[in-house]
């Protein structure tokens, strides 16, 4: 049978470090505060005037292209997860694909907030499966900054910006993606979203005068789901492949709160030194978290260990992945 694998992994965070004492002088906050909350200690911005999501995917992109010896050329599909496209239309990705030079293939967004990444890996694993397509790149770009409110101390010390990109091919080898569940609860739409900018609530003078067009989100709302949901999704994901405790390698949830990692991982009873963490260095990255951090820690990942990943977000969406790694470390 046929399966999607990784065949390669890179990533792009920007120069410009927004750490928490710098943080403390916009609004009143402080490193403890921060910390002891969420387990941040800093994150990336992209200041630089008129570069975007689609920026920070190219250089991704370039970057896997040029790690995999792939050219432009030989990639069928590319699929961007994000929620700050660069504008409303075109789609960020045909802006990356462009950019990037791949003049054969096919590209599209997919909008499934933090949980981004693993959608679209299930998409991207559909797309081999059927072999409508040999060569897909998965990357996904997060300019969380243009949606994050500075003025805000609750919200603007958890975000940051990143892009993170994966080759997915196919393969007959026992590696790559096995399984993955999804789940959505539209029940969450008040407690995690951006109230104005589209169509229900278009852009006015008010909406602006009011923060209208950053994250909004209602925090304990959020932890006390994401926690029920990550954990269970992941149980479930683990039940239905026999997979025990101790069979698996590594444990990548998405980087959003250091205290929902804690409580997830703790609950599925996963030792701290196979949970792979950077939320401290880069804070939430949305869709971009879990690949960004499988690129960090990648030279620790051998062929044929066994990974969960898990996320949540806006929605509410949710899910976790099995994932054998196909790639042995340089």
């Amino acid at each position: 049978m046929v399966n999607a694998k990784i065949s390669g992994i890179a990533s792009y965070v920007p120069d410009d470090i927004l750490d928490n004492e710098m943080l403390s002088q916009m609004v009143d906050t402080n490193d403890e505060w921060i910390t002891t909350r969420v387990g941040i200690k800093e994150r990336r911005i992209l200041h630089e005037e008129g570069k975007g999501s689609g920026y920070m995917g190219e250089q991704a992109v370039k970057r896997l292209l040029a790690e995999t010896s792939t050219s432009p050329e030989e990639i069928d599909l590319l699929m961007c997860a994000t929620s700050n496209p660069d504008y409303r239309f075109p789609s960020t990705a045909s802006v990356i694909a462009h950019a990037c030079g791949l003049k054969n293939a096919y590209a599209f967004d997919i909008q499934a907030a933090c949980a981004g990444f693993i959608v679209t890996m299930q998409t991207a694993r559909a797309y081999i499966q059927s072999g409508l397509y040999k060569k897909i790149v998965v990357v996904c770009a997060e300019k969380m900054s243009s949606m994050t409110d500075y003025t805000d101390r609750s919200t603007c010390p958890l975000f940051g910006d990143a892009a993170a990109a994966v080759l997915v091919e196919p393969t007959e080898e026992a590696v790559g993606i096995i399984d993955g569940e999804f789940h959505i609860d539209g029940t969450g739409l008040p407690h995690l979203l951006m109230k104005a900018g589209g169509s229900v609530k278009p852009a006015t003078e008010d909406t602006v005068r009011n923060h209208e067009h950053f994250i909004y989100q209602e925090g304990r709302v959020v932890y006390k789901n994401a926690v029920r949901d990550m954990l269970s999704s992941t149980q479930s994901v683990m039940k239905r492949n026999n997979l025990s405790v101790d069979e698996i390698n590594w444990l990548v949830p998405h980087q959003a709160n250091l205290r929902i990692i804690e409580a997830v991982s703790s609950r599925i009873k996963v030792p701290a030194e196979k949970v792979l963490i950077n939320i401290q260095h880069y804070g939430n990255t949305s869709a971009a978290s879990i690949p960004l951090c499988l690129d960090e820690y990648k030279k620790q990942l051998h062929k044929g260990d066994k990974i969960i990943m898990t996320a949540f977000g806006a929605g509410f969406t949710w899910g976790a992945m099995y994932l054998i790694w196909a790639i042995d470390p340089k």
